[in-house]
């Protein structure tokens, strides 16, 4: 069978690993799709995608529309006749026309078992939530957010104090490998499409910076949650007198509080312990504004913030 003309749309670091499994099983894409160059860092600097600077590296062509239009398609997309279109965490919704325009459609690489946690944040959604399971989906597009066909799934255990960043990680390998496991049925004739359970879908929306504050007047396995899934993006912070604190790991500690929320109760060698609605937590690493992070237990030791308050008042 001859090699599968493909085109590849991605963007973070997620995708790219998609992507360097693609290239290093010597499957080129004829093209790749990815967001324009966006302003990043203190600087705000123009920066490239993680798929951008992958595909540079190995001399691909690289389209980055602002909109995937009509015309683009026509003038950019039809000439390449692509056999398959990849979409990893590509961030433009496909139309129509593009979508079925390859001779086996298009592919999704997504972050979850669908149809749990479709939609942009499957990954930090799942740990807000408390799963214990999540998994990758390769799954045929449609016009639908994340509603297509299964093609294929691999579980994989949420670890108990995972954190976002570490199940990304985890994620994006698991991701890889699927699709070049996907890609070889495909060739095969061997992949089969299964329709979504009816049943059992949530919608993964958009982290907003604004859910990262914490409100101590959550159960204390919800604020332990918030904490691991906004780590390392946008991390959980909280108020205490003047300031803003990043909580960058915490514990649980499994006992009652008689503490008002938010009261930080004491601290030791192992970090500092905060009443919450029920229970306590135990903050083991923070960082200061312009700071570095350091050990909530060197915090503890520098402020002697026992019997304070964090979060706002009454909040």
């Amino acid at each position: 069978m001859d090699p599968l003309k493909i085109i590849f749309a991605g963007t973070p670091e997620f995708a790219a690993l998609s992507l360097a499994a693609l290239l290093d099983n010597n499957m080129l894409p004829i093209c790749v799709l990815t967001q324009p160059d966006r302003p990043a860092g203190r600087g705000k600097k123009l920066t490239a995608s993680a798929v951008k600077r992958l595909a540079i590296r190995h001399q691909l062509s690289v389209l980055q529309p602002e909109k995937l239009t009509s015309k683009f398609i026509e003038d950019q997309i039809l000439p390449l006749a692509p056999d398959l279109i990849i979409v990893v965490a590509y961030g433009l919704i496909l139309p129509r026309p593009l979508l079925t325009l390859p001779r086996f459609g298009c592919i999704n690489v997504h972050a979850s078992l669908l149809p749990r946690w479709r939609g942009a944040a499957p990954i930090q959604r799942a740990i807000l939530a408390g799963d214990t399971q999540s998994g990758i989906t390769i799954m045929q597009m449609d016009e639908g957010l994340d509603t297509g066909d299964v093609l294929l799934s691999h579980p994989l255990s949420i670890r108990e104090n995972e954190t976002g960043g570490s199940l990304h990680d985890r994620l994006a390998k698991l991701g890889a490998n699927a699709l070049l496991e996907a890609l070889k049925k495909l060739q095969a004739g061997a992949l089969t499409a299964t329709p979504q359970a009816k049943e059992g879908a949530s919608y993964a929306t958009k982290i907003d910076k604004a859910e990262a504050f914490i409100n101590w007047h959550q159960p204390a396995t919800s604020i332990h949650n918030q904490i691991r899934a906004f780590y390392p993006w946008p991390i959980a912070r909280t108020e205490y007198e003047d300031e803003v604190i990043q909580i960058l790991a915490s514990e649980k500690l499994d006992r009652q509080s008689r503490y008002s929320p938010g009261t930080i109760e004491t601290g030791n060698g192992e970090g500092m312990e905060v009443a919450c609605f029920d229970e306590a937590i135990r903050i083991t690493k923070v960082k200061l504004a312009g700071g570095r992070p350091i050990q909530a237990a060197e915090f503890f030791r520098q402020r002697q913030p026992q019997g304070k308050q964090l979060g706002k008042a009454n909040s």
